[in-house]
């Protein structure tokens, strides 16, 4: 009897880490599930739902690779986010310091980039973030809420454009924008901060977010992603209309985001 395939899951903060769980569960259900969770990250629910679970620290590589190699993982992911507070407030172990000591430029590309490196080595390979979530990457056009109208698809459109730009630099790969006006670009404080200081910019009418992937995005981390609290947000800041990369953005609990894109007249397009 062969033995069942042992999947990894880093979890971080939001709905996203049960995303993936849930599809795993459809695609493979005699998958064993095992995952490292961070403390004050991510819900203490998904313990519930899964084979194995520790808990631990962000910064601790050395805990985090001995786990999965216990467990017989050969596979991982990496969802959901970590808040920059605790990137900040790492207590590294000395694995993960070592490994800081080589990578001289410090972006989310190169950092998990040299964390991916790191598992490899205990025969650990990190698979896309985007593993078993086909059904979530919405195709091009419209997606759901009202059709947009011409005048803010050229908006999008110049979103696009600009946020393609700003991700190349590392800067940030979110734009809001109000008829042809870069009003706000995101960087490290993240997308829904990027969303207010935008929506407040505009006077919370007719603007316009777009979220892309950076140009050779690495999408075994870092995938961009729109779920309920961007919907929420975007009500809150005048937002009308989210602009999207079509087969490149992670559409989270998709029939929710439908209902509140109805509820607040939210359109999401993709590009």
């Amino acid at each position: 009897m062969s033995t069942p395939r042992s999947i990894g899951i880093i979890a971080g903060s939001g709905v996203y880490p049960e995303t993936f769980v849930n599809a795993a569960r459809k695609a493979e259900p005699s998958a064993r599930l095992v995952v490292v969770a961070f403390e004050g990250e991510t819900r203490p629910d998904l313990e519930q739902q899964v084979e194995s679970i520790l808990w631990a620290r962000v910064g601790q590589l050395s805990k985090l690779i001995k786990f999965f190699v216990k467990e017989g993982v050969t596979e991982a992911v990496m969802m959901g986010q970590i808040s920059p507070q605790n990137l900040f407030n790492l207590r590294p172990d000395l694995r993960i310091l070592m490994m800081l000591a080589r990578v001289k430029k410090r972006n989310a590309e190169t950092l998990f980039g040299a964390i991916a490196d790191e598992m490899a080595k205990d025969g650990i390979t990190l698979l896309p973030a985007t593993t078993f979530l086909d059904d979530h990457l919405p195709i091009p056009g419209h997606v759901v809420g009202p059709a947009v109208k011409p005048r803010t698809l050229e908006d999008i459109e110049y979103g696009f454009e600009i946020a393609k730009k700003t991700s190349a630099l590392d800067i940030g790969q979110s734009v809001v924008v109000r008829h042809g006006t870069v009003l706000a670009v995101e960087a490290f404080e993240g997308t829904n901060a990027c969303i207010r200081r935008g929506g407040e910019l505009g006077r919370n009418k007719d603007t316009v977010l777009v979220k892309v992937s950076k140009p050779n995005q690495d999408f075994r981390f870092d995938v961009p992603v729109v779920g309920p609290q961007t919907i929420e947000t975007c009500a809150e800041a005048g937002i009308i209309a989210i602009g999207i990369e079509a087969g490149k953005t992670i559409l989270l609990e998709p029939e929710l985001v439908a209902s509140l894109c109805i509820k607040h007249k939210i359109s999401i397009h993709a590009l």
